[in-house]
């Protein structure tokens, strides 16, 4: 008997599992070993988003622990997974702009914005009709890289289990077995097609499809993050990443023309010398996002031995290294769960009964 059965290895069911093994619990990931939205991920940690210029909830908290997360990792694994660099927010109108000088304004921010450049004043090749502002502990995850050296770390210590992993083989008395593994817990981590699993698939998931690009380009660019209502990752001096669209409707990992053009063509509004690019690599998944913004995590409100992991969407890379601790105090210690991730907000939901 295992203590914790997790199913799917992308970055939330990758640190989860990562954190209850360091905690010495023993652990088994059943993952199908293809690509996962945790991989096509830009991975972006940006602490203020939106054109109000929010903080991101509980940033404060999320970004240091997410910040040791990564290091802890790197000093293990030997090899860096976290990039921090500044990022300039380019304005979309006058409101953007108004926005964000009140945020300048605000002690609370200050540790997250920098310089603001005034409207009409590009940066090299970069248009700039409504200015732009520098903001600062931004960065970006190697998510690929990451989860392919938590994957072998876990074969390694005999706790991974490539598979298709059907819900009907999953068996729950007299304790939660499939195949030939017992478990004292179950977790699911098993990103968008949470969407079909028979006990947690009536939580409002709002799945979402992104699509994103690298490029090649020969064109002088900063070496910092753009954002400009889309966002730019450079990769090298020659290289970078584009994305991502936003799509609720076709919900698949086919890559589109529509996306492809649309990403480009809000490349060559920022810049006219990135129309030339080169396209390298074209790629989709979806983003397993949730109707109020918050994460899914808590046991099953009838199946104690069954429990949650996901939701994180767009904003994973900064909340799963704290929210990985948090519920592995939960499950291991019966920690009190935040209310804002604890799906009993959601118990009518889960269990009500099928009309006849």
């Amino acid at each position: 008997m295992i203590d914790f059965l997790i199913i799917g290895q992308g970055l939330a069911g990758s640190l989860l599992a990562w954190e209850l093994i360091q905690r010495g619990c023993t652990v088994v990931v059943i993952d199908n070993g293809r690509e996962n939205a945790s991989q096509v991920a830009a991975g972006l940690i940006n602490p203020v988003t939106g054109m109000r210029f929010v903080k991101s909830a509980e940033v404060d908290t999320l970004l240091p622990a997410a910040k040791r997360c990564y290091l802890h990792l790197a000093e293990f694994f030997q090899q860096a997974f976290y990039i921090e660099k500044p990022m300039l927010r380019f304005f979309l109108g006058d409101n953007e702009l108004k926005n964000a000088l009140k945020r300048l304004n605000s002690r609370d921010y200050q540790a997250y914005l920098g310089e603001l450049h005034v409207p009409g004043n590009g940066i090299g090749p970069l248009a700039a009709p409504f200015g732009f502002l520098e903001q600062h502990q931004t960065g970006y995850l190697l998510t690929r890289p990451l989860l392919s050296c938590l994957k072998a770390f876990f074969i390694a210590n005999d706790s991974y289990r490539q598979a298709d992993f059907d819900y009907r083989d999953l068996q729950l008395q007299p304790l939660p077995h499939w195949r030939d593994i017992v478990a004292k817990q179950v977790v699911f981590c098993e990103g968008y097609r949470a969407t079909e699993n028979p006990w947690f698939s009536r939580l409002p998931f709002r799945p979402v499809k992104g699509e994103i690009l690298s490029l090649e380009h020969r064109t002088a660019l900063p070496d910092k993050i753009l954002n400009y209502g889309n966002w730019l990752i450079p990769l090298n001096a020659h290289q970078i990443r584009i994305g991502a669209t936003f799509e609720r409707d076709n919900l698949n990992t086919e890559t589109t023309e529509q996306g492809k053009n649309d990403l480009l063509n809000s490349l060559g509004r920022l810049s006219a010398d990135l129309t030339g690019a080169t396209l390298i690599d074209h790629q989709a998944n979806i983003r397993p996002c949730t109707q109020d913004r918050q994460a899914f995590i808590g046991r099953h409100p009838e199946h104690d031995n069954l429990a949650v992991f996901n939701g994180f969407g767009a904003k994973g890379s900064l909340q799963i290294p704290w929210y990985s601790r948090h519920f592995a105090d939960v499950l291991l210690n019966d920690a009190p769960l935040s209310q804002t991730c604890n799906i009993q907000r959601y118990q009518a939901l889960l269990t009500r009964r099928p009309t006849l």
